[in-house]
């Protein structure tokens, strides 16, 4: 537990909260009492209240004391950007630790409704170039190569889930996942955080595509429209290429 309270990642007004209304048992031999005994007189009250256990067999509010149990020793990692409730697609690992990243596979899973129990809503944000996408892209993305774009389709009109049980979620990409997709991933948080009070979100479920377009293509033609990979190096649209870097700047 004082690990997860030093994580700069968690507010300690998430978890603090939930920890002032847990009635203490009372009094006796504990190893958190003895701790505090051999602490002295020079451990703060804020440090003692970190450091009491839950008390057993109780619920607080709609939380049970195994969910407690279970928030406490999760590794905030694991957790959404509210902090609401962990990840629901598996991740894997990606070039940049700070983003979520899911297999092609996974991606599939959720274009064929695998998850449709659980989620309203996906957006799919294409990061390419608009000749990229029109060569070939995953059937249903939007494409958002601009971060002005990805702001005005996202943020100025939030999606939200008619059914709050669901959830909306937003899986970004570009050519290889390397950049452009990584890069808008954490433009939305940001600008998503800079609209919000601290820690809630429109979109606090993001995930990035791992391997882009490229890797996910020869795998799953059939989920792609049309049927066709065009590279953003690609020699009939050297052009197009210089001219959307100049905007990206």
């Amino acid at each position: 537990c004082p690990q997860l309270f030093r994580s700069p990642s968690m507010p300690s007004s998430v978890i603090r909260p939930i920890l002032k209304r847990i009635e203490r048992p009372p009094d006796r031999d504990t190893p958190v009492k003895s701790k505090r005994q051999r602490s002295g007189a020079g451990t703060s009250g804020e440090e003692v209240a970190a450091a009491e256990p839950v008390g057993d067999g109780e619920s607080f509010g709609s939380l049970c004391h195994e969910e407690i149990e279970n928030l406490l020793d999760r590794d905030d990692q694991d957790l959404i950007g509210d902090f609401s409730k962990a990840h629901l697609l598996q991740t894997v690992q990606g070039k940049h630790q700070d983003l979520k990243y899911i297999s092609p596979e996974m991606m599939v899973a959720v274009l064929t409704g695998q998850f449709s129990s659980l989620i309203e809503s996906c957006v799919i944000v294409d990061c390419r170039y608009p000749y990229e996408y029109e060569g070939g892209h995953i059937k249903g993305a939007v494409n958002l190569p601009m971060e002005q774009d990805v702001e005005e389709y996202l943020l100025k009109k939030p999606i939200v889930p008619f059914d709050a049980s669901k959830r909306v979620i937003v899986i970004f990409h570009c050519e290889f996942s390397s950049e452009r997709g990584p890069r808008m991933c954490r433009f939305v948080r940001e600008k998503d955080r800079a609209c919000n009070e601290y820690p809630h979100l429109h979109y606090p479920e993001l995930y990035v595509l791992k391997g882009g377009y490229r890797e996910f293509f020869p795998q799953y033609q059939t989920h792609c429209e049309p049927q066709d990979y065009r590279p953003m190096h690609h020699e009939d649209f050297k052009e197009d290429l210089r001219k959307f870097r100049l905007k990206s700047r």
